[in-house]
């Protein structure tokens, strides 16, 4: 009995166990931070009996005793209806408010990366994460980033008087933050200085195809400034295409047509689209992370680089964005050819025609090119069973300027989730795995910031990683939409269904989603472009990845100084409805992949698609003289898969089956972790050392997902086969030998060997036993 009192005398008694009760003096204030616990419990009356008295002692000492058992139970019970139950508290506790206050406060200033007005939105992050009671800290890098110095374009056209065009966006009636004096200039992030002049060639949206019509029409595009429209492709591409031309130069307009309905519906600050000076800035830069350090983390003394290296992929010319109101002069200018009509766009002008001038213009830009810090701001809610497993939550911070569509619609869900996934830990609430709360740096220059971290830690996300979750554009409007890799589909329309449609009066998001398409399930698009921050993830370690928005894929006010708080409040999302919507599906499939017993990943679901993909490219291969190339080798090996992904299908069935008994026995804890140890580093298979060199892209590993060839917004199943499959079916003139042919051929035999091998790399980890 001595020993028990001695035990009593150095233990806190405690209060009720947070997780198994809740009272209403325990709600949260207003401001939804946890109150201190309180209520401490009084001494016992010295009248009690000496019997209540031995009792209290030894149900104290059994309670002490219990609380190493409790630390590992209790938290262990995220699964069933205890789950479920966790899940509703999450979705009733989002506040539309909340929401609208921290997009509020990180679009007042533009803040482009680099600059004291985005380490401060770093700050306010930062002071949110331990706000809301998670570990957070800072993570920088030294990185190349630009800033425009100077700017001029002037159209000189034969009979007339020079025109200096403004290159500026007009203030908005009604919009304080157009009219705000640091509103970033308009320019195109990594573009090198340069003045010239030259005759203009109009190319349509860019592409290859275009560049190859201006051929035909027997245009010379050589030593000309190429004008061309926003739309279609990355903008670098755009820039890269002309540079493989000839042009000396690019300058780059939102049409109408694209970004404002054709003038039919009005422009801001009475409808939602464009107005004439609307002017899209953005990054020229075709690689992924820090120009200077490719392939390894940026830090302070980190191996960089030349910036005339072509490993740092940096643009050779100079360019500059402008607007509609810019371009029509400019366009008015020139002769020539008629463009075909669908090169047409809504401008005011009779006819669109190519060139080449007689309008010339004089490019001038001057850009300093320097190597800055960034930062990005990480958070962590540990897990209880799992720790050392990650569910990663990620968005951008930094805007070209004021960025409530992009990024901050996705910020402000990022931020929600934190402080209510905070509250849920603190009432009792513990995911099996760890939960990661990302923003990043510098994305807008080129995925930068997540891109560095991910090469700093791949070793570790290699082991660890279950997933990542992406915000970019939230909410730009109504409608849902979401990419994201296959053995994630399931999941995603199983929380679907959990939330009400924001413009629905009772449908689900899920049911929505499917009526905005055309067959009886929801469209779900793959990730392999470089368009956001899933490409390092993804692209580059192999980690399975999602990425949720509302509103149409054209953001009318696309990185111009109108997306901004005003234009949300007016027609993005005026009752913050669609940001409540996406912040509840982004935190419940965190909750479910942090906290489900077995990883909810469908690898049958996977084969199924890439048993689609290889079907095409065999269609492909019968319709064209093929020269004995088969797709046999990479239909054998997704059989194999499909095997694997059905016995690894059941497995997880069984083991969930067991959970409600037993679950915490060892046997059960091992055989469920070597069933999700096989399903996280499954998607690692489909990785290759060697990258996607076919298409002068080595840092994409993954030969699944890849960026359309010239394209770095586009994805491609199959990337090295389809563009392997693209050259060889070239048309070609007389000359070419047959050596050539059957190399060309060879080259697509040899891609499909190559996913063959990564496809049944991914069967061989399903299946978890050696060969």
């Amino acid at each position: 009995m001595k020993e028990a009192k001695d035990l009593l005398a150095h233990c806190r008694i405690l209060p009720t166990i947070p997780w198994l009760s809740f009272s209403k003096d325990r709600e949260l204030d207003p401001g939804g931070s946890p109150p201190l616990l309180n209520g401490r419990p009084t001494a016992k009356s010295p009248s009690k009996s000496r019997i209540c008295a031995k009792f209290l002692l030894l149900g104290a000492v059994v309670l002490v005793l219990s609380i190493p058992l409790l630390n590992i139970l209790i938290p262990a019970r995220a699964g069933g209806d205890t789950e479920q139950y966790w899940q509703q508290a999450f979705i009733g506790s989002l506040n539309n408010a909340s929401l609208r206050n921290h997009l509020f406060h990180l679009t007042k200033e533009p803040h482009m990366a680099g600059t004291p007005e985005n380490f401060a939105t770093a700050e306010y992050v930062f002071q949110r994460f331990q706000e809301y009671g998670l570990s957070a800290h800072y993570t920088d890098y030294d990185v190349l980033l630009s800033y425009p110095l100077h700017r001029s374009l002037i159209l000189s056209v034969p009979t007339k008087e020079p025109l200096t065009l403004s290159l500026e966006e007009k203030p908005v009636e009604g919009d304080p933050y157009s009219r705000n004096p640091k509103v970033t200039p308009t320019f195109h992030g990594y573009a090198p200085s340069g003045n010239v002049s030259a005759e203009v060639v109009y190319a349509n949206y860019g592409r290859v195809e275009d560049f190859q019509k201006l051929v035909e029409l027997g245009i010379n595009v050589k030593d000309a400034i190429v004008i061309a429209k926003y739309g279609s492709i990355y903008r670098g591409d755009i820039v890269e295409n002309a540079a493989q031309a000839g042009a000396v130069a690019v300058i780059i307009y939102s049409d109408p047509q694209d970004y404002a309905a054709n003038y039919t519906e009005g422009v801001y600050p009475d409808s939602k689209w464009l107005p004439p000076s609307g002017t899209q800035r953005g990054s020229i830069y075709r690689g992924v992370g820090d120009p200077l350090t490719p392939n390894w983390p940026s830090t302070p003394d980190a191996e960089r680089i030349s910036v005339s290296d072509p490993e740092a992929m940096l643009p050779t010319i100079p360019s500059l964005p402008i607007s509609a109101e810019d371009a029509l002069p400019i366009l008015a200018s020139l002769s020539g050819p008629v463009s075909p009509a669908d090169w047409h766009g809504a401008l005011d002008l009779p006819q669109y025609r190519v060139g080449r001038g007689p309008g010339v213009l004089n490019l001038s830009f001057c850009a300093n090119q320097t190597v800055t810090q960034i930062r990005n701001v990480i958070a962590i809610i540990k897990g209880a069973e799992e720790p050392d497993r990650y569910i990663i939550l990620g968005n951008h911070r930094d805007a070209w300027v004021f960025g409530a569509v992009d990024p901050h619609s996705g910020t402000a869900s990022l931020l929600e989730v934190a402080q209510r996934l905070g509250e849920l830990v603190w009432k009792g609430w513990r995911p099996r795995r760890s939960i990661v709360l990302c923003s990043w740096d510098a994305e807008e220059y080129g995925l930068v910031g997540s891109t560095e971290w991910v090469e700093q830690n791949i070793d570790l996300l290699g082991l660890n990683a279950v997933a990542y979750l992406n915000l970019d554009t939230a909410v730009g409007g109504s409608g849902f939409s979401a990419g994201a890799s296959p053995q994630l589909d399931g999941l995603l329309q199983e929380v679907t269904k959990q939330v009400k449609d924001p413009d629905s009066v009772d449908g689900t998001v899920f049911e929505e989603w499917v009526a905005s398409g055309k067959g009886s399930a929801p469209l779900i698009n793959r990730l392999g472009g470089g368009d956001s921050d899933f490409a390092a993830f993804l692209q580059h370690a192999g980690v399975p990845a999602l990425d949720l928005h509302f509103g149409d894929d054209q953001n009318p006010m696309y990185h111009s100084a109108y997306d901004n708080f005003h234009w949300m409040e007016t027609f993005g999302d005026p009752l913050f409805h669609r940001h409540v919507a996406v912040t509840s599906l982004f935190g419940l499939l965190a909750m479910r992949l942090s906290s489900d017993a077995v990883l909810p990943f469908d690898y049958v679901k996977y084969a199924t698609v890439l048993q689609s993909y290889a079907t095409g490219v065999q269609m492909e291969l019968s319709g064209c003289k093929a020269l004995g190339v088969s797709a046999n080798p990479l239909l054998s090996a997704i059989s194999r898969l499909e095997e694997a992904a059905v016995q690894i299908k059941q497995q997880a069935k069984d083991a969930e089956a067991q959970q409600p008994q037993g679950s915490f026995l060892p046997s059960a804890l091992l055989g469920r972790r070597f069933i999700n140890d096989r399903l996280l580093q499954a998607e690692r298979a489909f990785l290759d050392d060697e990258g996607l060199t076919g298409i002068g892209q080595s840092w994409y590993k993954h030969l699944v997902y890849g960026p359309v060839s010239n394209n770095n917004y586009g994805t491609a199943p199959f990337p090295g086969i389809q563009n392997a499959l693209a050259l060889a079916r070239a048309e070609r003139n007389e000359h070419d030998d047959e050596d050539a042919k059957k190399q060309q051929w060879a080259a697509v035999q040899h891609e499909i060997w190559s996913v063959a091998r990564v496809v049944d790399r991914a069967a061989i980890v399903l299946h978890g036993s050696l060969t």
